[in-house]
């Protein structure tokens, strides 16, 4: 059980495969605030999700080329 609850890989260097992909997790998977605690506006589920933690870490990691994208930060 502990496997599924582990973050996804983030694997460097970062392809520009990798860089869309991460871009569209953070987009697509924010918070929203709801009485009770922050969830997943896509899944309502708690935030933050494994798939909105990998899509900012491999931001991270891509360093200056994922400030390009610009407001996803």
């Amino acid at each position: 059980m502990s496997a599924v609850l582990t973050d996804f890989p983030v694997l460097t260097p970062v392809t520009d495969e990798d860089l869309a992909l991460a871009a569209r997790a953070v987009r697509v998977h924010v918070s929203e605030p709801w009485p009770h605690t922050l969830l997943c506006r896509s899944e309502r589920v708690p935030y933050p999700r494994r798939l909105a933690r990998w899509g900012r870490a491999t931001l991270e990691a891509a360093g200056p080329v994922a400030d390009q994208l610009g407001g996803l930060g």
